[in-house]
């Protein structure tokens, strides 16, 4: 360990942009286990980690660091799996720089540990190499429905079953995942990656139920009084808009209608031939990573062209570092520092600009963050076949919640006790971004893990 000074960060090979803007597959490389061992052996094993610390799962990092440096893929994969639902999903997706890597002790000039990169590894390697996580089957006579199959739905349904509870999985689309499945395009997560995990959560005792929306397909009530409890992981996918005059217009589009259509396209199932955006002036609104997922898919699609537009500069983009790289390396066109004003359409009323003005930040608020200020007179237009806007999300509140007295608070957000995830009704939990509102996954997974250490303690006392 610690050697840091003779060894410098690694970051995975990535595939080249000419070959990977061809095609949907992961991007990144897995590290070889020589490659993870001399990235781990550079951890100083601080007493006091940082990156633990910053990691909203605690994952056992210096711990498992220490045992891919010697080699021990076994006790490294057991470790890793122990405090995560599944750690090779967060090794893809994690915004590392803002969480763990950016927190490391070694990201004050001599590059952070790789730790995502390694998280990714171990699984991988230790899958390979034929270990798997433990259940120990269905001991008790307890059940649990999860409403919802997302992060935080996969999560809860993990540690349930880790505690020999059953649970049925009630998923309202077509496969298991959601947003893992329909709202991350392959280039970042491959989905074998998640169908593995569901598939495991199966041969644990997991009963999925798909194409099936709790409070139409099945009563609420009916899977309540088959249950023992319930936890409601339904996420955040209402899209929030601008208000823009002419955003109503037909080829103006939502974010995740967008990569939900494309991903059943590659699935090779039936999708809306809309959102064939090949040889169009594809502008999309936003600068999280969700907006980035849309530029670079609409540039595997074969756009003409794809812009982005931020209102902010570079420095304050809300999401990852490395997927805004990534999109600039693919050939993304970003126009920092402008405000959208109006969507202007043509004589069919369809989009064919966005009108912005330009901004400069200012004095910074009471938050810290840079006020943003309009330029007067500095309106210019971004031509556009389609317009994409991804500008977060918020809950969709379904009418179940209400009628079995579960509080919502003004946003929509499912309201809970954060010590224990349940309710304001006793029995039913919930966790992700119903309650957070859009977050990142590895906070669903948080959500799902401690909500389900609450159902158990709870049923099996």
């Amino acid at each position: 360990m610690r050697e840091f000074l003779t060894t410098e960060r690694l970051e995975p090979t990535k595939r080249l942009v000419v070959e990977r803007t061809k095609d949907f597959g992961e991007i990144y490389e897995v590290f070889d286990k020589d490659d993870a061992a001399s990235q781990s052996e550079r951890c100083i094993q601080c007493g006091d980690p940082f990156c633990l610390n910053k990691c909203p799962l605690h994952n056992y990092i210096p711990q498992w660091l220490k045992s891919v440096s010697e080699k021990d893929l076994e006790f490294a994969f057991k470790l890793s799996n122990e405090p995560s639902p599944f750690p090779e999903v967060m090794g893809r997706v994690c915004p590392h720089d803002r969480l763990c890597e950016g927190d490391c002790t070694l990201n004050d000039g001599h590059g952070a540990i790789t730790i995502g990169s390694i998280e990714t590894h171990i699984t991988e390697a230790g899958f390979k190499a034929g270990y798997k996580p433990e259940f120990p089957g269905i001991t008790t006579d307890k059940k649990v429905a999860v409403i919802g199959s997302g992060p935080a739905g996969l999560s809860v349904a993990t540690y349930l079953l880790r505690s020999g509870i059953a649970v049925t999985m009630y998923e309202s689309s077509d496969r298991a995942g959601g947003l893992l499945t329909y709202g991350i395009p392959n280039f970042k997560l491959d989905k074998k990656i998640v169908e593995r995990r569901v598939s495991l959560l199966e041969e644990a005792g997991l009963k999925l139920v798909l194409n099936t929306k709790v409070g139409d397909d099945i009563s609420f009530e009916d899977v309540a009084n088959s249950h023992d409890a319930m936890f409601i992981g339904v996420g955040a996918t209402k899209p929030k808009r601008a208000g823009l005059s002419g955003e109503q217009a037909s080829n103006v589009y939502d974010a995740m209608d967008y990569l939900t259509a494309i991903q059943k396209k590659n699935f090779k199932t039936s999708y809306d031939k809309k959102f064939d955006f090949k040889d169009l002036n594809v502008v999309v609104i936003g600068g999280g990573d969700t907006a980035m997922d849309c530029l670079r898919t609409a540039k595997r699609e074969g756009a003409k062209s794809v812009t982005c537009l931020y209102r902010r500069d570079e420095k304050n983009m809300p999401g990852s570092k490395k997927e805004y790289k990534n999109a600039m390396e693919e050939g993304v066109d970003f126009t920092f520092l402008a405000s959208p004003k109006e969507i202007i359409l043509g004589d069919n009323s369809n989009a064919i600009a966005v009108e912005a003005a330009k901004t400069t930040l200012g004095a910074k608020d009471e938050s810290g963050r840079q006020k943003m200020e309009e330029l007067k007179g500095s309106e210019f237009r971004a031509n556009a076949d389609v317009v994409i806007m991804s500008l977060g999300f918020d809950p969709v509140v379904p009418s179940f919640l209400a009628e079995n007295g579960i509080e919502t608070n003004s946003w929509g957000g499912i309201i809970i006790n954060e010590d224990t995830h349940e309710t304001s009704t006793a029995g039913i939990y919930a966790g992700g971004d119903c309650y957070r509102g859009a977050d990142l996954v590895v906070t669903a997974a948080y959500d799902g893990r401690e909500a389900a250490r609450s159902i158990a303690n709870s049923l099996l006392k």
